[in-house]
């Protein structure tokens, strides 16, 4: 695809990277990280494990209050989904760009990285942060290690994080956590023509399914944020359940995973500790006849909550759709970043709504308004700050 609007240029390079989240993020990451250099940033690479880094790109006066400017580098799987075109081509048609990433997120990406090659970096007056992280997709896991390993090198981070998931230029100032959940059914296997010699670990599972239904049903009737979520209380999902060899075998082994999703404020702990209870009944039924039923945290993404009118609220309000900040009904990176002292508000380009889909699209016009948005922002926030006052 080849067009003239620079943000169309790059967005279509970060689309043919494959950055499926089992597959490596570090040939996009040296791209971005080489054009956050020629932009006149400072960059650091914060890797995990081979082939997966963090990117933190900073300009301007150092230690200076700023902003930050997050996104993820990773992307969800397109197997077994019905394209139209190849999902790691940029295609266009009419006034909209298609492929895997171009509304989640990185069609942010290529907006803010176009907008701050546009900025002279010696007119800052506070400091910019880019934050480039990966596998946020799988649990914010590149997000979760610079908490965890890295916090004090790439302290202090300005105040105020903007992070470009697609909220169809919503302001979004809160959302639910992410933890998953494994659920380990230990039964003991016998030959199927004498089922009473075992014990059926699937069986167990069903009765481990009955009582999460009921402790879900249970969670739904404590609403809060009503008015900013469209699920106002803690949401479970089991989504995987697998066991069992072969179907002449009493199975010994299933395994349920499931995701929850804390509402601000709640603690993800006391979540997986309620869990836990609930199944005690069902543990020691099973662990009576010589099985077990044991409960694994694989993941927590913490959630988000920021209070209303930040400065940088009141910079995005002037380009939001609605001038009143709601809730974004899935899991951020921000939920991490907040733990290193900064605000985190989402505030995208694109719609949720095809994300994660065969023919993932993003309407051109949005990607080149974010480029002035994003320039805007900055040159209020890190070039005229006195506009603030």
């Amino acid at each position: 695809m080849t067009t003239e609007l620079p943000v169309l240029e790059l967005l279509g390079r970060l689309i043919a990277y494959p950055t499926v989240s089992h597959r490596p993020v570090d040939a996009i990451a040296a791209e971005l990280a080489e054009r956050a250099e020629t932009a006149g940033f400072r960059v650091t690479r914060y890797e995990t494990s081979p082939g997966k880094a963090n990117v933190v790109a900073r300009t301007g006066p150092v230690g200076t209050d700023g902003i930050v400017l997050s996104g993820h580098m990773d992307v969800v799987p397109v197997d077994g989904q019905d394209w139209s075109s190849d999902p790691f081509e940029l295609t266009r048609r009419d006034d909209e760009v298609y492929g895997r990433g171009t509304a989640d997120m990185k069609g942010f990406i290529a907006a803010a990285t176009t907008a701050m090659t546009q900025i002279d970096p010696s007119r800052l007056t506070r400091e910019v942060v880019l934050v480039w992280t990966h596998d946020e997709e799988i649990g914010c896991r590149g997000s979760r290690a610079l908490v965890d390993d890295w916090a004090d090198a790439i302290a202090p981070l300005p105040s105020h994080t903007w992070i470009g998931e697609p909220t169809g230029l919503r302001i979004c100032r809160m959302h639910p956590g992410h933890s998953t959940i494994e659920i380990h059914c230990t039964g003991r296997s016998a030959h199927s023509s004498r089922p009473s010699l075992g014990l059926n670990a699937i069986h167990l599972a069903q009765r481990v399914l009955a009582t999460l239904e009921g402790l879900a049903a249970e969670w739904t009737r404590h609403e809060q944020y009503a008015d900013h979520l469209p699920s106002p209380f803690t949401v479970m999902n089991v989504g995987r359940i697998e066991g069992g060899s072969a179907v002449n075998i009493v199975p010994e082994h299933c395994v349920l995973t499931l995701g929850i999703r804390p509402l601000p404020g709640q603690d993800g702990e006391v979540l997986v500790s309620e869990i836990q209870h609930a199944l005690e009944p069902v543990q020691q039924h099973a662990r009576f006849q010589g099985g077990d039923v044991s409960t694994s945290v694989v993941q927590h993404a913490p959630a988000l909550f920021t209070p209303a009118d930040t400065e940088l609220e009141e910079l995005l309000r002037a380009h939001a759709i609605s001038p009143e900040s709601t809730g974004a009904p899935f899991a951020t990176d921000g939920g991490n970043l907040q733990e290193l002292g900064t605000q985190c508000l989402v505030f995208g380009p694109g719609s949720i709504d095809v994300a994660h889909k065969p023919n993932e699209h993003i309407a051109i016009a949005d990607l080149v308004h974010t480029v002035e948005i994003v320039r805007s922002v900055v040159h209020t926030r890190c070039i005229e700050p006195d506009a603030l006052a």
